[in-house]
This record gives structure tokens, sequence and C-alpha cells, in this order.
């Protein structure tokens, strides 16, 4: 009796699809959860109840599939039912999502493009004590995505923001690349002004951590190209593409090679593209004549060398160049 009186979140567990990794076989979908209204609480095939209780008014950051749509939490699903509405970086896309767990709640529009005409709307919607959800296209939002902004308005406005971690391109790339995760430096998407964009991958590759890099497709033969004089041809990197997906790629090799066979046949897809760190005997170092000749040209420059208007920053930056 309990569960007939459950309404559905999930597709039906006799439903059977293609699994996306590899596309290896069918295999079943998840279990169904199910919305009990006695405890506005999400439970399982067993009865277990997972609410924690009614949610507190905010903006609720929510983590969405990369890829694979059964890559969502269950705090994720219960968010986006009980929120009175859901900003989407793309409403069609983010649709799909919403009606593949039966969930309902209105979606309104949130972009790069009218991130700043939305903002005041939102918050005076936070301010009237609604739930808000923030969704991107894949991942977290805020991250390389719409949503910053608005995070640090309502911290600004002492406007509860509570984060919902889900599925992330950048954390998935990584673990799965072979080269090292103790540290690593996450860049994301390069600039499009060439300068900025040089300048931004000479600091990256004299850096010993693992560099991380969001690539669109039709700019991945670019970026490969300005790497190879930047970073040198026999830099080993992993290309990450289609994670969760039926078509999941990892390429792995040198920047060298990666440029020799992805100008042959141009890939399609989403890119999260790993550098491996500089070797710490590699980093340059710098004679006793060569810092002499930067700290002249630094003088004659206008610079001042005294140390009340010293700035360590300005060493590291001559270092890195």
């Amino acid at each position: 009796m309990l569960f007939r009186r459950c309404l559905a979140i999930a597709p039906p567990f006799s439903t059977l699809r293609r699994h996306s990794y590899g596309g290896r076989g069918l295999v079943p979908a998840a279990p169904p959860l199910y919305f009990h209204p006695a405890f506005s609480g999400i439970v399982d095939f067993l009865g277990h109840d997972f609410c924690e209780g009614p949610l507190k008014p905010g903006l609720y950051l929510v983590g969405t599939p990369i890829g694979n749509l059964e890559d969502i939490t269950l705090r994720a699903l219960r968010v986006l039912k009980s929120a009175d509405v859901i900003l989407s970086e793309d409403t069609r896309h983010s649709g799909k999502l919403l009606q593949y767990y039966n969930i309902r709640t209105p979606l309104l529009s949130y972009h790069k493009f009218n991130e700043s005409q939305r903002e005041q709307v939102v918050l005076r919607r936070l301010q009237s004590g609604e739930i808000v959800a923030l969704i991107s296209d894949a991942g977290m939002p805020g991250i390389s995505d719409p949503g910053m902004e608005l995070a640090k308005l309502c911290v600004e406005k002492n406007i509860p923001v509570i984060p919902v971690p889900g599925p992330s391109a950048l954390v998935a790339a990584l673990s799965a690349s072979g080269l090292p995760t103790n540290e690593f430096t996450f860049v994301g998407f390069l600039p499009k002004h060439a300068a900025s964009r040089r300048e931004r991958l000479m600091v990256s590759a004299n850096n010993p951590t693992t560099q991380v890099f969001f690539v669109p497709p039709h700019k991945l033969c670019q970026f490969l190209e300005e790497t190879c004089s930047i970073f040198g041809q026999s830099r080993r990197c992993v290309i990450a593409r289609e994670m969760t997906k039926l078509h999941e790629e990892f390429w792995r090799g040198t920047i060298g090679e990666a440029k020799e066979a992805f100008t042959a046949h141009p890939p399609r897809g989403e890119i999260t593209l790993l550098i491996e760190g500089v070797k710490v005997s590699e980093v340059e170092t710098f004679s006793e004549s060569q810092l002499e000749n930067e700290l002249g040209e630094l003088i004659s420059k206008g610079h001042s060398l005294s140390m009340k208007d010293w700035n360590p920053d300005m060493m590291f930056d001559v270092i890195e160049l």
C-alpha cells in the first residue's frame, strides 16, 4: 500500500538501455526512487527515508550529469523537485533531465548573456524566502559556467548559498588521467585574446603541477599548436573526450603526438585536456648577471627598489617570463 501512494520520480526498474561507458551490452536502469507525500522526502524500495526535513530558503548550486543521466544524486533530485524555480543555462537542455526524472519545477533561463539582468529578479525572490536552484548544462554551476556572480551577490546580502555536490568534468578527467593528482591547477577556458592566452600558457608551462584545461573541440588544433611551442612537444598530456557518454575516450601521449593525431582527425564532443607539470629540475634558474639585467630593466621602467615599495610578486613575474 505504501508504494501505491508514492509518486515515481525515476524510470521503472525494468527499463533497459545501452550503457554509456563504451556501449557494451544492456544494463538495467537504477532502481526507482519515490517521492513519499507523507514525509516529503525520497524513499527507496525498502522504504528508507532520505528526507532531512524541509529545505530552508536560499540559493542551491546543484550538480547535474556531464553526460550520463544516471549520474545524479538523491539530494539533487530532491532539491530540484522542491525548489520554487530552477535557474537553467539552457532550458531546452535541462528540460530533458527534468522530464527524465518526472520533475515539473518551473525553469527560468540564466546564462552569460542575461546574467546581469536576471540577478535582481532572482535576488528579490530569494529575499522573499523562496528556494532557488541553479544548474548548468553539465557539472557544477559557477565553475567555468554562470553562477559565480550570483553566488557572490547572495553572500554579500547574507542569503544562504548551499552547494549540492555532483559530477565534475575536472575531477572525473583528473582521476582517470594517470597524471599526478596530489597537486593540480585548474585553468579552465583560455582567454580569447592571443596575447593573454600566450601569457597564461607561459605561466602554466613553468608550473610543476598538473594543468587542467577546458578546450572547445573546434579550438583543439589551435590549442595544441600553441602548447607545442610553449610547453615543448615531449610534455605528456591526456585528452578526455565525451566523458560518461557512449563514445567516451581518454587519449594519452605527448603534446607533439596529439598535434599530429588530432590535426588529421579533428574530434567532436566536449574536451577536458590535462598536461603534466614541469619537472622541478627543468625549472629555469637565473645567474647573477641575468638577475642584474632584469633588475636594471625594472629600474629603467620606473619601478622602485626600496623595501617600502617592494612587491615580491614583481620578482616572480620576472622569473616566469
